[in-house]
């Protein structure tokens, strides 16, 4: 059955290659590719009749579901680009996005839809047509928003050149999951290991992606076992929840892929003793894709892996750097991170003169990962300073986000936590507040942003708030 929409679009053969009797992926049930292309050809339909086409730019704010990639899917089937935000966002953050990119239209859940599974098969939805929206930005099919250094969101533009050049680097990586295998899928379908290395690989490869209907460590490996997964694919925090679960043999498993922030070498350990199989790192950014990854050898974090097929970095002062043809960024230019074909990761490796694997040493700005997103303390600090009786905050990372925050007497610690919970989504709000009259300097009057110095010249008088 053809697809309803634009003659040509960039991942055509991802739809049209697989029998219609094929299973595309298993979530509550076994879901075809004829069904696939129904549901999408239903969308793409429905979209044509709204006026998105060719050069639309639409966003879509949808909780994980199959209809959120059905809606992808037809966006791309018109020609249209298509901007992905997280449903965990508050309104404020969503709001904020639209102002700075404007799409022309708005796919969104209606209010109160039910959540029911982890990947919820059908979820009603709006489609609004903004007054105010922008067409498309050239050559950018795909656009995510993520942490900036400046506090605002950096808004990334992909082309589909660039995702059809990062799926070929995962095909060609040695010991990717392919035709006929089945992949476990914990990554966050909207994020660009969920996204790109699960459903467009399993889409452009023929792999099949499983989905559990709840996110605990027993109804993941009951999944594994009852649908002979080959793979599971997830972050820290999902392999992190399976090291402390009870040891339990699934014997199909072959394979565990780690992204989204460096795994603990513990956690690497309880779940190598608990299931006999090590955790591959696939290392990457928003704004490149994957970079470097080892599904082979099983090395022991803070290993990356060699970078992947095509990909050309460089380490600068021991910070790693990526060449790409242009600026990854619309509407900034953020030279302070692109330049001369070059885009600075922040992130500080260790190459090996021999072998070129990656390691990884950290990050070298303020954008931590938790739980596999990606937080920028700057964006918190502003947050926290909009508030009329915070005079001037300081935002730091180790287990959790802390802030030391200077303001007004009748500041209380459960009036800014407020605060932060109306402005920023769960994972970005701190942990902890340590409220005083100012926050900590050094004898130059800087601001210390060391939390270990920070702690030991705590001001006199400061309570903690969890």
């Amino acid at each position: 059955m053809a697809v309803i929409g634009a003659p040509s679009w960039w991942g055509e053969t991802f739809l049209g290659r697989r029998h219609d009797d094929d299973v595309w992926a298993l979530a509550d049930r076994a879901v075809t590719y004829r069904e696939l292309r129904e549901h999408v050809g239903f969308l793409a339909a429905r979209l044509a009749a709204a006026g998105i086409g060719s050069g639309s730019s639409v966003a879509l704010c949808m909780p994980p579901s199959l209809t959120l990639l059905h809606a992808m899917l037809a966006a791309w089937t018109r020609g249209a680009q298509v901007m992905l935000i997280d449903v965990r966002s508050t309104g404020y953050e969503v709001d904020r996005l639209l102002r700075i990119c404007e799409p022309q239209y708005l796919i969104s859940a209606q209010p109160g839809s039910p959540l029911t599974g982890y990947l919820v098969e059908d979820v009603p939805f709006t489609l609004e047509c903004r007054a105010t929206g922008r067409p498309a930005a050239p050559d950018v099919c795909l656009v995510q928003a993520s942490s900036g250094s400046t506090g605002n969101p950096k808004v990334i533009g992909r082309s589909s050149a660039a995702l059809l050049a990062e799926l070929r680097r995962y095909a060609a990586l040695e010991g990717m999951p392919g035709a006929g295998e089945r992949v476990l899928l914990l990554n966050s379908v909207i994020h660009t290991m969920g996204l790109v290395g699960g459903v467009l690989h399993g889409l452009n490869s023929g792999a099949q992606m499983v989905f559990p209907s709840r996110m605990r460590a027993e109804t993941i490996v009951e999944t594994t076992r009852a649908t002979e997964a080959s793979a599971i694919f997830g972050v820290p925090m999902h392999f992190a929840l399976l090291a402390r679960s009870v040891p339990a043999a699934v014997p199909s498993l072959r394979l565990a892929v780690s992204a989204g922030e460096l795994l603990p070498l513990k956690v690497w350990t309880q779940f190598r003793e608990r299931y006999g199989l090590p955790i591959s790192p696939v290392y990457g950014t928003t704004e490149t894709g994957i970079i470097a990854a080892d599904l082979i050898t099983g090395a022991e974090p803070p290993v990356l892996g060699r970078p992947t097929a095509g990909m050309d970095v460089d380490v600068v002062a021991g910070e790693l750097r990526v060449r790409m043809e242009r600026t990854p960024y619309l509407w900034s230019d953020r030279a302070d991170r692109f330049h001369d074909g070059w885009l600075r990761t922040f992130d500080r490796c260790d190459r090996d003169p021999v072998n070129g694997v990656l390691s990884y040493r950290g990050r070298a700005d303020s954008v931590v990962a938790i739980g596999g997103l990606k937080v920028d303390l700057t964006e918190v600090e502003q947050t926290l300073l909009l508030h009329s009786h915070v005079r001037e905050a300081v935002v730091v990372f180790d287990d959790v986000i802390e802030a030391y925050v200077g303001g007004d007497a009748a500041l209380t610690a459960a009036d800014i936590a407020d605060w932060c919970r109306s402005r920023l989504a769960d994972f970005k709000v701190p942990k902890v507040f340590r409220l005083s009259g100012a926050v900590p300097r050094n004898a130059n009057g800087k601001v210390i942003r060391n939390r270990e110095v920070l702690r030991r010249q705590e001001e006199t008088g400061a309570h903690t708030h969890h």
